[in-house]
């Protein structure tokens, strides 16, 4: 029998949030069951749910203008020459 628990559950170490922590417990508490039931419960409630939903497409609108000055970025004295020259 003390097989069988072994080897349906499973100990492992969450480093939470203390105020994650706190309210996890109380709602332990207020339910009268264990915090690792409510651990166990919220795990259950977020991997049901069907993954990513609705995919967000990000559509950046194209602009067309003048080629910037060709400078080196590691020459500070000439990124300021070229951001002086367009002010």
């Amino acid at each position: 029998m003390a097989a069988d628990l072994w080897l349906s559950h499973m100990k492992t170490t969450l480093n939470l949030d203390p105020e994650l922590l706190r309210r996890a417990k109380r709602r332990a508490a207020q339910a009268g069951t264990t915090l690792t039931s409510v651990v166990e419960e919220a795990l259950r409630n977020l991997l049901r749910q069907s993954p990513g939903g609705e995919k967000y497409i990000l559509d950046l609108p194209t602009v067309t203008g003048e080629r910037p000055p060709s400078v080196d970025p590691a020459d500070r004295g000439s990124l300021y020459e070229v951001m002086d020259d367009t002010s």
